[in-house]
């Protein structure tokens, strides 16, 4: 998925302590545009650049999909990232410079690693008509493989486990024993988590920060509400968490290791400083053979340079 509007609005710097376990930062996500489709997004915000190697997390919906408006995004260009798509419900088309062309329904998993570049795009409008509700999440990839080749896997199952009354499961990383298949360049973690009415203990790892980003229903954690639109975020240090909920309810968490850089981003593009995304940002306009091509019936998306 498209930032659409570029991340530029979001400084460097963070203002929450990784190194603060002993309370939860809730912080507001901010309403942006993806294609004609409205998002919540709460990652990265002014307070918190990354969770781990997560940069990036938009909720999406819910909302509905016809037959003449919905969620489309034109080919579009990604480097130094790997995005994570989540549907909670309805279908999403994804067709990459790859070859891909993979339907994405709730409970699979699409992952494409941008790695020195690609593109790809996402349809639903005239294929789908219906809800349309999910997460579509960007982690930053480290030294070692932000220059790699590109890469596209879907995953049609994934380890579940249950958590006392909850059912987690493993989007990426490993959650309670259970190992997800997908691909990972750095230690983090990123699950979804069905709860029922009353408190659920969830195990953590504490040498990870986490963050919770609620889908479904309000979270009651340290005392303090958490709603879709917002983000919980927590320090490492902490080995375990108590939410509670008075009905049904459900949220990602997402964490990992403190990530290597803080990472430079502008629209689509995850590196280490302006030179790198100037440079990505020129093979797009020229459309020199750097992120291939899209089969695609939409435009390609095109933008203007930064102001740098």
């Amino acid at each position: 998925m498209s930032a659409q509007d570029p991340t530029s609005d979001v400084p460097p710097g963070r203002t929450v302590d990784p190194m603060e376990p002993s309370r939860i930062e809730v912080l507001d996500g901010r309403h942006a545009t993806v294609g004609e489709f409205g998002v919540e997004r709460v990652l990265p915000r002014r307070e918190l650049r990354t969770v781990g190697a997560w940069c990036f997390a938009d909720l999406m919906g819910p909302g509905e999909v016809t037959t003449e408006h919905g969620l489309d995004i034109g080919p579009h260009p990604h480097i130094g990232l790997q995005t994570v798509t989540w549907l909670i419900d309805g279908e999403v088309l994804h067709r990459d410079s790859l070859g891909s062309e993979q339907i994405i329904r709730p409970g699979q998993l699409n992952l494409m690693t941008a790695g020195r570049g690609v593109s790809h795009s996402e349809e639903a409008t005239g294929r789908y008509a219906g809800p349309l509700h999910g997460v579509q999440l960007w982690v930053a990839q480290p030294d070692a493989t932000r220059h790699g080749e590109p890469a596209f896997e879907h995953h049609a199952e994934l380890p579940r486990v249950e958590i006392g009354s909850a059912e987690a499961t493993i989007l990426v990383g490993v959650f309670n024993g259970a190992a997800s298949p997908a691909r990972r360049d750095t230690d983090h973690v990123g699950i979804d988590l069905s709860l029922r009415s009353g408190r659920t203990t969830v195990p953590l790892d504490p040498s990870f920060e986490h963050a919770l980003i609620p889908t479904i229903g309000t979270l009651i954690v340290d005392d303090r509400p958490i709603r879709p639109g917002q983000l919980g975020y927590l320090g490492v240090g902490r080995d375990e968490l108590d939410i509670e909920v008075d009905g049904p309810a459900r949220l990602l968490l997402i964490g990992g290791a403190l990530f290597e850089h803080q990472p430079v981003m502008w629209w689509n593009y995850v590196a280490r400083n302006r030179k790198e995304i100037v440079a990505a940002h020129e093979s797009w306009l020229a459309d020199d053979g750097r992120f291939g091509h899209t089969s695609s019936p939409l435009d390609r998306v095109v933008i203007d340079s930064p102001p740098w």
